[in-house]
């Protein structure tokens, strides 16, 4: 019998028996064999009595001392005293707050649940011509996989067929589907939204992304915050005070029904979850957005981080090679030039080439298969393309040192000083396109600075490999208190090291040379989209989407979420407190301070639950925020 069905039937019994005991004593059922209330009802309750026993000396055994025992005083107490209906109505609420526990609980790990739930378990591999069905762990890396319309990508892999429409909101909170192009890699966990189509695999199963999801989801779901190991402290101070309280009460009166009153209502059952539930929910909102935290150890320091540190490139910026600017010659067809020289660079594997040939394909343009191709590493590459003679690469390699057509001369001078990349296009022996590459600002970069100064965030700081001069000039429309150019992975480190000695520092990276400034960081968030490994295991938060707004979501969670589970423990134990109160002084009997009781646990539970909501917080304004 699993705990769960074990504690509904305890919560049953002792329901069962409160509601025949009363039956009985209104007379609508007879007493059959000697069944007064008095048995009933103590029958109802002593189940419940052996089961907490057994389960804190079971919490003794391992260093864990619980509050539960004023439960366990307070039920053998009204026995002793002659209150079996105190007795009963503390058991099915100490049995009914353990199942509101179980409830409270999974409601605030449903979406982590959802997640470990989709874990990909079989693909489809094609061998020798034939296609067969073969458990996930067994695909083995430059593996032909078939992805199959409304399947799960079951490992990363390539893309092979010229694209492919996927469904990614389960990894990124992105709500619409996505078209990917041939030479891309899938992230296994993404849904086919489209039609069939093959992959080669990059990595086993146990090395994908989806593997590295559900390992930082069964470490969210078992490591346990400060702030929640301080909230079991705390309420455990409710023993000893629960019990001089009702001795007082009990010398004062000389009534012991009073001190059993008090006893009853300083019950906390799930009052000590409060905490807990609340850190839950708050990663659970996180991951529909797309953001995993390593346990609620993290959002507790993320919410005390008032330092921002940011690498540059795939962080701040988009981190590739993204089209700035296309230059063409007078009276050149511009698809034209797009064909000839993405048909070219087919065959090449530089960042630009891709680039340029994603491009074209964007433009649904036919790209023919070039002939008699030679590539100069590092500078271009020539051939010929539907008859025609094509060259694409660098002002020297087409050049070699002549002067630059008037059109593109302006141009040329604009991008003189500025870290990009000029790739020229000739012709059969003319330039006939320029185009511009460089690596962007993330669009959302600036709003996402700007909403984490709004949340607390007091210092900004960028670092990046570029020389002073560019990285000044990228940073000036942004809010940043310190600009570190030319920083290797061991300044970067130097840098956290001394933005710690000041305050608690966030660290957002995206690259494997970021991976020891995460660790270092208070708390370290890797931009996960494009599967850095080594940077997201060094990190305590990873965000998915390939976006930065992410970042301020986390930090908003993180702050609202632990001022949630404050609310809930103080607030509880503040009623409580209040309730042993007027227990002492007569206003409650033991059955009102126990229904008191339970109704003091269902808000405090339920206001723990707030985390995994907040005001406006829906996927349409997430989705807004990424434009």
């Amino acid at each position: 019998m699993s705990e769960t069905i074990f504690r509904r039937a305890l919560a049953f019994l002792a329901f069962a028996t409160l509601c025949l005991g009363l039956l009985i004593s209104a007379g609508w059922v007879p007493a059959w064999g000697g069944m007064t209330t008095t048995v009933v009802w103590t029958a109802g309750t002593v189940p419940v009595i052996v089961v907490l026993v057994v389960s804190i000396v079971r919490d003794f055994l391992i260093g864990r001392v619980g509050v539960d025992a004023i439960a366990l005083v307070s039920m053998t107490a009204a026995l002793l005293l002659g209150e079996p209906l105190a007795a009963v109505v503390v058991a099915l609420m100490y049995s009914g707050g353990t199942l509101l526990e179980d409830f409270a609980r999974g409601r605030a790990e449903r979406d982590l649940r959802a997640l470990q739930d989709r874990s990909p378990r079989t693909a489809h591999r094609r061998r020798n011509g034939q296609l067969e069905t073969v458990q996930v762990a067994k695909v083995e890396i430059d593996d032909e996989l078939i992805v199959q319309a409304g399947e799960l990508v079951p490992v990363d892999g390539e893309l092979l067929d010229p694209e492919a429409r996927l469904d990614e909101s389960a990894l990124t909170g992105e709500p619409l589907p996505v078209t990917r192009h041939a030479g891309q890699v899938l992230r296994s966990g993404i849904v086919n939204a489209g039609d069939a189509f093959a992959i080669r695999a990059t990595a086993r199963a146990e090395q994908s992304t989806y593997a590295g999801i559900i390992r930082l989801v069964e470490a969210a779901q078992t490591a346990r915050a400060p702030f929640t190991r301080m909230a079991d402290r705390f309420a455990l101070l409710l023993l000893p005070v629960a019990l001089l309280v009702a001795g007082a009460a009990w010398w004062w009166s000389g009534d012991p029904l009073r001190a059993l009153a008090v006893l009853v209502v300083a019950t906390p059952c799930p009052l000590i979850l409060a905490a807990p539930v609340a850190f839950i929910g708050g990663i659970s909102r996180a991951a529909r957005f797309g953001v995993l935290m390593k346990g609620s150890q993290t959002i507790e320091a993320l919410a005390k981080v008032r330092t921002a540190i940011f690498d540059k490139t795939g962080t701040l910026t988009l981190g590739g090679a993204e089209l700035l600017e296309a230059e063409y010659a007078p009276g050149v067809d511009e698809d034209e030039a797009w064909m000839l020289a993405a048909s070219l660079e087919q065959v090449s594997n530089h960042v630009v080439a891709g680039a340029i040939t994603h491009l074209a394909r964007t433009k649904n343009l036919v790209l023919p298969t070039p002939d008699n191709v030679s590539e100069t590493r590092g500078a271009g590459l020539s051939g010929m393309v539907t008859g025609r003679r094509v060259r694409v690469g660098s002002r020297d390699y087409l050049l070699n040192g002549n002067s630059l057509p008037g059109w593109c001369a302006a141009s040329e001078e604009r991008y003189r000083d500025e870290a990009v990349l000029r790739v020229y296009v000739e012709v059969d022996g003319k330039v006939s396109a320029v185009f511009t590459f460089g690596d962007a600002l993330r669009p959302d970069t600036a709003q996402t600075l700007r909403r984490l100064h709004e949340l607390g965030i007091s210092r900004m700081v960028l670092l990046t490999g570029d020389v002073a001069d560019a990285a000044t000039r990228m940073s000036a429309a942004l809010p940043l208190d310190r600009v570190v150019a030319q920083a290797s992975p061991e300044t970067k480190v130097n840098v956290v090291r001394e933005e710690l000695a000041q305050q608690p520092v966030m660290m957002v990276g995206d690259g494997i040379n970021d991976a020891p400034a995460l660790a270092t960081a208070t708390v370290g968030v890797a931009m996960g989209a494009r599967g850095a490994t080594a940077s997201s295991q060094a990190a305590d938060v990873v965000i998915l989407p390939d976006r930065l707004y992410p970042v301020a979501e986390a930090f908003g969670i993180a702050h609202r979420t632990l001022r949630i589970a404050l609310q809930s423990v103080i607030a509880g134990l503040a009623l409580s407190g209040l309730g042993m109160a007027a227990a002492a002084a007569g206003y409650l009997t033991p059955v009102q301070g126990a229904l008191m009781q339970e109704g003091i646990d269902l808000a405090v539970i339920l206001n723990a639950l707030r985390a995994l909501r907040a005001p406006g917080d829906t996927r349409k304004t997430d989705a807004l925020a990424s434009h």
